[in-house]
Parts: C-alpha cells; structure tokens; sequence
C-alpha cells in the first residue's frame, strides 16, 4: 500500500516535562488522529536491533510499542493482548523499524498517527530516520520554559531524567545536575534537524500557551494539519483520559508514557505562568541561574 493511503504522521518534538505527553493525547482525540504512547521506533534501523538496544531494564522503553499493538491488533491491553504483541514484535524482527511503523500508520488509516516519543530528540541520528521513512511527515515543535522545565524533571526520581541525559555540569566540584544543559541540547537538535523541513510541514508552539488557550492553540493546529477544526473536534480535543492509553496498562506493558500523565490524564483548566528568564535557578545550590546560551535560545522560542 502507497504512503498516499495513510496520512502522514505528526511528530511532536519537545523535551521531556514539556506537555508533549498531555498535548500528543489532546490531539489523538481528534476524530481524524489517533494518538499513540511512546513508540521508540526510530533509535534503531531494524526492528531486532532495538528489541536488544531496549533489553534488560531498558525494556520499559518497549511498553508503549507493545500497548499499541496490542490495542490496535487485539482490541484491548491485557495480558493475553500483550502476550500477542510480543509474537507480534517477533516475527518482524528482521525488518525495518520503518516498515514497522509504516504497517502500523496501514491499520490506524484512515486516521493520522500522532507521536511525541522523546528519544527521538535526543540524537539528529534518531531525527534522520524520522525524515527518511516519512518524507510528508509533520513536525510540531512543543517547548516548555527552560526553568518551569528544569523544575519538573528534578522533581521526578530526583533528577534522575537529567542524570540519565548527562545533563551535569561538571565544571563544579562535585558535579551538578543541570536539567537546562540537555534543554538546550535538545532545541539545538531539534531547531538544527527543522532547518532541513519546509516550512509548511512545521510549527512551533509554546507548551504554556496551548493550556491557557487550548481551542484557540488546538484549532491553529488542525488548520495546519488541514483536518476539522470545528466545536466538536475542539471538545472532543479537550478530553485526552478517553484515550485508550491514558491510564497504565497491564502487567508487563504498564508504561509507555510519562508517569505522572498516566495517573492523571484530564486536561485541567487553569493559568499556567511564565517565569522571567533572569535570577538562580532552584536546582543550583551555587545561585547561578540560566546559561547565557539557554536565555538567548528561549528568547527565541517566545519567552523574556
């Protein structure tokens, strides 16, 4: 089947904490998407070798892949659903993550995909796959500010998202986790990968503004995409818990998300802040506040 009988899949690039997984639930439930967990496909070219990249206590980073099919193949996320996606994966080793995926934007077709897997920022190796196996495909830059974002990976497992990003300054004695180190990396990534994109296929959006106005923000993005941007698509859009991944799954496939998102999925209404960009960040016990780097980045992606 020709990539003309799917419609392209709609990436959303952002670091971790920046609402991509609330906002990429948002958008599944419009009737013309269908939003997936964090499938991870792209970390490697063919699908064996990242069945063995994800091996041991990296095989969280399967649990979203394996909820998918079995939801989409088995019509539920059970254990015996789970146990079917697993034979599922098994006899597809020896093809391309592509393929795979391109398979899987076959069976939710007519719908379009829509993905927020953070791996895929954390290399320009992991961007490339994602250009290469969807050449049409959509690219929603999601970004958060660097001192609200800094803030809630710390918060999480004391830091250790940074940690495990080498995010750490080690220019102190001992060394520091810095989350705004691997921020900034990432908008690098993603800024420098978006340069290869024509225009019409990318846009940028501030994480804060799509929660303070989200039928004005959620309807700019079905006008870019070309899809219904009516009242219904809009309250529909406005209640991401209906997703069949919004909750945690069974045994052995219970992740595939962020966490804190499985556990309160529902899109409260509220003002969130947007904090200056000058004075010390909390996580520094030294009183420094962002890099110079990271401010003049942020200034411009929209924050002052």
């Amino acid at each position: 089947m020709s990539a003309s009988r799917y419609p392209p899949p709609l990436f959303i690039l952002g670091s971790p904490r920046s609402y991509t997984s609330l906002v990429c639930a948002m958008l599944g439930q419009h009737p013309g998407c269908y939003g997936v967990p964090e499938l991870n496909l792209f970390t490697a070219d063919r699908l064996q070798n990242l069945v063995e990249e994800y091996a041991g206590y990296r095989q969280i980073q399967l649990h979203g892949l394996l909820r998918t099919v079995a939801q989409l193949y088995g019509g539920e996320q059970s254990l015996l659903s789970i146990d079917m996606a697993h034979r599922w994966i098994l006899a597809r080793l020896q093809r391309t993550t592509a393929d795979v995926y391109r398979e899987l934007c076959r069976k939710v077709a007519p719908l379009r995909i829509v993905d927020k897997s953070p791996v895929y920022v954390e290399s320009v190796e992991n961007l490339q796959r994602l250009q290469k196996a969807f050449p049409g495909a959509f690219y929603l830059h999601l970004v958060r500010h660097p001192r609200r974002q800094g803030e809630s990976v710390m918060n999480v497992a004391k830091g250790m998202i940074a940690v495990m990003a080498n995010s750490i300054d080690y220019s102190t004695e001992p060394p520091t986790v810095d989350p705004q180190i691997s921020w900034y990396e990432v908008q690098r990534n993603i800024s420098g990968f978006l340069k290869r994109i024509p225009p019409e296929r990318q846009l940028c959006m501030r994480g804060e503004d799509v929660l303070n106005g989200p039928r004005e923000k959620l309807s700019e993005v079905c006008r870019w995409l070309g899809i219904d941007h009516g009242e219904q698509a809009l309250d529909d859009m406005l209640h991401p818990e209906r997703s069949p991944f919004a909750s945690l799954g069974p045994v052995g496939a219970h992740l595939g998300n962020d966490l804190g998102f499985l556990k309160s999925p529902a899109f409260r209404p509220g003002s969130v802040d947007v904090p200056a960009l000058d004075g010390p960040v909390p996580w520094r016990g030294d009183g420094q506040g962002l890099q110079d780097r990271v401010i003049a980045v942020a200034r411009e992606l929209g924050y002052r």
